[in-house]
């Protein structure tokens, strides 16, 4: 279990991390978002990653934006992807660190990618994780989760998510569904609920922002600006984020970023890192060992 969490004020942000380890930096970022009725992501995410990864490195895994047990957005304006890469960034700026190995699962790997852009000053090497959220192309999770089980939110309901988002359920853990459950029910999580279901801020500004900001990163990394060594890594069996859209944005990164690869890993679905966490892991040492002893 990851256990010690901690909490520091980023811009008036009451913001939970685990910090473990040490030695090169990795910044290990959480998918989905705030308000999803879906499943309640959190730092807890990489509860098979974090004390395998820290026997080599110095690990912070944080709960981003609205998750988890960091604080919601202060303004219903900051609502979006934009303000929860600004805080991801943030967070590395009042932590003083810099070099940092960003790492981000889903919707983490959307703002991983966009927080190399926005700071390269920042990052030592990027890598994304079955994020349809920036792979070009439809997700298909909005048609799998019409079947979801109600009342959504519920532990049965995440339950279900989950496992229809995977290859195999059994790296669904007691304390993951645990953690998932509290969240879910908390009083800080039912408002950004009301806020994005309820008040229709997600189609109204979170998803059409989106659109644009995507648009803006797809851009950015065809004319080269994601410079930085950069990994993807990607289920074989994701059946949201599918392969054939990782390929599509590999073949962004890769015709514009000399410095970057692809490692597929089979019998996994949206959370190879869960899924395999053995092959994710060694794929990770090996790639920050590379960046690091190149720099």
């Amino acid at each position: 279990m990851m256990t010690d969490p901690k909490f520091i004020d980023v811009d008036g942000i009451h913001t939970r991390y685990f910090d473990k380890g040490s030695g090169e930096v990795l910044l290990l970022v959480h998918g989905s978002h705030f308000g999803t009725p879906d499943a309640c992501e959190s730092a807890l995410d990489w509860e098979f990653n974090f004390d395998v990864l820290a026997r080599s490195f110095r690990v912070i895994a944080m709960d981003k934006l609205g998750q988890g047990y960091t604080g919601n957005p202060k303004t219903d304006a900051d609502y979006t992807m934009a303000a929860t890469v600004k805080h991801a960034a943030r967070l590395i700026e009042t932590l003083g660190l810099k070099n940092v190995h960003v790492i981000g699962h889903s919707r983490g790997g959307y703002v991983v990618a966009r927080l190399t852009l926005d700071h390269p000053e920042l990052v030592r090497s990027c890598v994304i994780i079955d994020s349809g959220t920036l792979a070009p192309g439809p997700s298909k999770t909005e048609t799998i989760m019409k079947e979801a089980p109600k009342p959504r939110l519920s532990r049965e309901s995440q339950r279900w998510c989950i496992e229809h988002f995977s290859f195999r359920p059994d790296h669904i853990t007691r304390t993951w569904l645990d953690e998932a459950e509290n969240i879910a029910k908390s009083a800080k999580y039912q408002e950004t609920v009301r806020k994005m279901e309820d008040e229709g801020l997600k189609k109204k500004q979170f998803l059409t922002h989106l659109a644009v900001h995507k648009e803006e990163t797809l851009n950015g990394i065809m004319q080269g600006k994601l410079a930085q060594p950069t990994l993807l890594v990607w289920g074989y069996n994701d059946p949201t984020a599918e392969l054939k859209r990782g390929h599509m944005l590999f073949e962004l990164i890769a015709d514009a970023n000399p410095k970057s690869e692809m490692h597929i890993i089979n019998r996994t679905g949206h959370f190879c890192y869960r899924e395999q966490p053995e092959t994710f892991n060694q794929v990770i040492k090996g790639f920050v060992e590379k960046c690091a002893g190149s720099k």
